[in-house]
């Protein structure tokens, strides 16, 4: 399987794949490259609907060359220290950046999320993730404001006063509760349904079914969550037979 960076007749490939309605898969699989590349590709040049050959193939250039003038990384940056490869750390930020996209986030908050997950610091200061990601303060303000409604991230002031931003260990089990509880809404909007439509007609039969299927859903997603977050958050001697008790309760 061909290695390095796409190619501009790939990028044109990936255009005309697009244009003819391939799922990225077809497409990867006609260039011979892996599925995420095609994917991360697609969307950080404009999505589905807009990307256009010249333009990213122009832009992963202009990227290129910004990365090679970039003095090294200031305090706070993710891929600081430890011996890793700079550029296989990018490589992966913009991957995680890209499936979080594909989940729903826009691309700035996901850049932004992205970038507090991998902090070695286990939290970051508007000033380092504007640095980090060379994007405006305002760019960075309204990121925070979206994630921390969403309860991705919380804040709180540091020795100097200043505000750093934090991605809690429990976070992806509280996005996970967030979502369970979304797809129990779902169930309890159907069945209000079946109500308003009667029972025993044809659309009420559907909606009767997607409630079902919801509450299944929701109910094995939440019993789930709690049981891996009950074996994460046990101290392994508890594990083994031990006397020590679970942690702290998380909230």
């Amino acid at each position: 399987m061909p290695g390095g960076r796409l190619s501009q007749q790939e990028r044109q490939q990936i255009a005309l794949g697009l244009a003819d309605g391939l799922a990225y898969a077809e497409i990867a699989r006609r260039l011979d490259r892996p599925t995420s590349t095609i994917t991360r590709e697609v969307m950080r040049n404009g999505g589905p609907t807009t990307y256009r050959a010249d333009l990213a193939h122009r832009a992963t250039e202009r990227r290129a060359h910004r990365r090679r003038q970039t003095p090294p990384r200031g305090q706070g940056a993710p891929a600081q220290g430890y011996g890793r490869d700079d550029e296989a750390v990018h490589e992966y930020e913009e991957a995680f950046t890209t499936l979080l996209m594909q989940q729903g986030l826009p691309r700035m908050m996901a850049r932004v999320l992205t970038c507090l997950f991998i902090a070695d610091a286990g939290s970051l200061t508007a000033s380092e993730l504007a640095q980090h990601l060379r994007v405006s303060p305002a760019s960075v303000s309204k990121a925070i404001a979206f994630l921390e409604d969403q309860g991705l991230i919380r804040r709180q002031r540091d020795e100097r006063r200043r505000e750093r931003y934090f991605v809690d260990d429990d976070v992806w089990y509280q996005s996970t509760i967030a979502s369970a509880r979304g797809v129990a809404q779902v169930a309890e909007i159907a069945r209000q349904g079946v109500g308003v439509l009667g029972p025993g007609t044809p659309s009420a039969a559907r909606l009767e079914n997607i409630a079902r299927f919801s509450d299944f859903i929701s109910e094995s997603i939440l019993r789930a969550a709690e049981q891996v977050r009950e074996v994460l958050y046990t101290k392994p001697e508890a594990l083994s037979g031990g006397t020590a008790t679970p942690g702290p309760e998380r909230g």
